[in-house]
């Protein structure tokens, strides 16, 4: 498990984040249309998932905003932006933001998502929501980064997994 804070409150979650190297488990997402997506479904493609608690705060608001801007450029890439919120709240903040790129889903359906990547909070007050993470999945279906955000009051480093984004693979 990791031992994350809030606050400096030690928080900790069911699990690890995947290990870079390793196949992704595979998930089941709901998307703002309220149809149910999984990992093989964007076979061949990279994937960045900015994983995070609620579209209600600033922090998470502001990472949607970064990745919707930086999706045009990442070629090859999908953007995933995920959360427990409800595929209506995701659909509202989408519309109202104007947010475009990225797919925003939600773990609406099968908690298993949160449980599989590690990063469902399992005490404090944020118990049972996701904690703040990217992970990064190759076209090959294999984990190529992944951040552990250590305190959910701040922001994941947005640059450094552009950057992993942007690396060639030979």
């Amino acid at each position: 498990m990791a031992e994350i804070t809030l606050k400096g409150k030690v928080i900790h979650t069911v699990g690890n984040l995947p290990i870079v190297g390793s196949k992704a488990p595979d998930f089941n997402l709901t998307t703002i249309e309220l149809t149910d997506i999984s990992l093989s479904e964007f076979k061949g493609k990279k994937i960045l998932m900015n994983i995070f608690p609620s579209l209600e705060t600033d922090i998470c608001a502001e990472s949607i905003r970064f990745f919707a801007a930086e999706a045009p450029y990442l070629e090859n890439t999908v953007v995933l932006c995920v959360s427990n919120d409800l595929p209506f709240a995701h659909k509202k903040f989408f519309m109202t933001e104007g947010i475009k790129n990225v797919i925003s889903v939600s773990q609406m359906r099968d908690r298993k998502f949160g449980e599989d990547y590690g990063i469902v909070m399992k005490d404090g007050s944020l118990a049972g929501i996701l904690s703040r993470a990217i992970v990064i999945i190759d076209e090959t279906g294999t984990v190529a980064y992944t951040e552990q955000v250590p305190e959910i009051g701040q922001a994941a480093n947005y640059k450094k997994a552009i950057s992993v984004l942007q690396t060639k693979t030979e």
